[in-house]
């Protein structure tokens, strides 16, 4: 089978070597050069996947049997074109066209499903984002409709905040939609990501749950398992093959929920990896997340989905400009037990751009938080250069 991945960053790299390892062939395409999926690709191109037409000329080209998106910047609306012409878009076109943008999935969460969320208010302009504020109060939480691993992402405490985050989100957007999501801080216990797996024809699966901690709108640190009552997980699960089920098709789903005293609250979706995901790379499941991606969408039996370790993972960030980083701490990590670590090879750095992630396991029976402190000094130990 021959696989389109449209976007080509650290998650699409694991994807592709998972891919690889069945024997299938993958073109990657993100919008420059050298990308971390290219390096281990079959093939690869580089366009804005924001023109429809540079889009289109590359399915033309290649005809490929899936076409599996890793980011948000794209014209999914062409998706729908590609299922007639009986391509397999993944999860599907509804899927995809729907998560790029937080309104269409925070719509079909709340309004269609009725799933418990934040309120919240869209706005197009720094004079309608004042109105929502307002609407839902303050604190509250301001995301660009269209982003990832937090860009644009802020917090408004006071009046002066307003302006600044309408800015800074404006900056954060990925591709042509200059609108922002603003909603109502939820006093929240604990993040978690429940990764979703949804196979054509066989049950929805759940992966024991990931915790996560974040700065700036992007993860720092993960843990699996994370700590949630029967009844929250429960809950949580309902929600997760609810919304999945609406969206359609198959693969792995990264479902986000706040853990709050009074229940559980719908955040966010997304159709693949999570980056959260990562730590099913420190070998905590029978299959890691890409692996589990890969099977769902090409249909191949996933009996069941084993908590084998505790595990963390913690970024590895840059913290200059560069055109061309080094690393040192590398033999320093390498000799630390149960102990892994991955280089992206990302070709330029910017500060806090993720280049890397440190991986620890322990037994099911060690403290999640020991897991967790290792992972964190692990990632202290490499240095990204300029």
């Amino acid at each position: 089978m021959k696989i389109l991945l449209l976007g080509s960053g650290e998650l699409g790299k694991e994807f592709t070597i998972a891919a690889q390892r069945i024997g299938q062939t993958v073109i990657a395409v993100d919008s420059y050069e050298n990308a971390p999926a290219m390096q281990v690709a079959h093939g690869f191109e580089v366009i804005n996947m924001l023109d429809g037409e540079a889009l289109d000329k590359i399915v033309a080209k290649h005809q490929p049997d899936f076409i599996v998106p890793e980011i948000e910047a794209i014209r999914t609306e062409r998706f729908y074109d590609y299922e007639k012409q009986g391509i397999t878009v993944v999860p599907s076109a509804k899927a995809a066209n729907f998560t790029m943008n937080r309104k269409a999935i925070r719509d079909l969460a709340a309004k269609e499903l009725g799933l418990k969320t934040a309120n919240y208010r869209y706005a197009t302009t720094a004079k309608e984002l004042q109105k929502g504020v307002e609407a839902v109060g303050m604190p509250c939480v301001v995301k660009p409709l269209m982003s990832s691993s937090g860009k644009g992402q802020s917090t408004i405490k006071t009046e002066a905040d307003v302006e600044k985050a309408w800015n800074y989100a404006v900056e954060g957007s990925r591709g042509d939609v200059v609108e922002v999501i603003v909603e109502a801080f939820v006093k929240f216990n604990s993040e978690i990501t429940l990764l979703t797996v949804v196979q054509n024809n066989n049950p929805t699966l759940f992966c024991p749950p990931i915790g996560h901690r974040q700065e700036r709108g992007d993860y720092q640190e993960s843990w699996q398992p994370a700590r949630i009552s029967d009844k929250d997980l429960y809950e949580a699960q309902d929600m997760a093959e609810k919304v999945t089920e609406a969206l359609g098709g198959a693969g792995l789903f990264g479902v986000e929920f706040f853990l709050a005293d009074d229940g559980v609250y719908f955040s966010e979706l997304s159709p693949r990896p999570h980056d959260t995901g990562m730590v099913t790379l420190a070998g905590t499941q029978n299959f890691n997340e890409f692996e589990l991606h890969l099977r769902a969408i090409m249909s191949l039996p996933i009996f069941e989905i084993t908590l084998e370790k505790n595990g963390a993972s913690a970024v590895i960030l840059a913290s200059e400009n560069s055109t061309n980083p080094s690393y040192t701490g590398i033999t320093e990590i390498a000799s630390l037990p149960r102990t892994d670590f991955r280089i992206f090879g990302k070709p330029t750095s910017r500060p806090y751009r993720r280049m890397g992630v440190a991986l620890v396991n322990d037994t099911l029976e060690t403290p999640i938080e020991e897991v967790v402190e290792k992972a964190k000094k692990a990632a202290s130990l490499v240095t990204v250069h300029s």
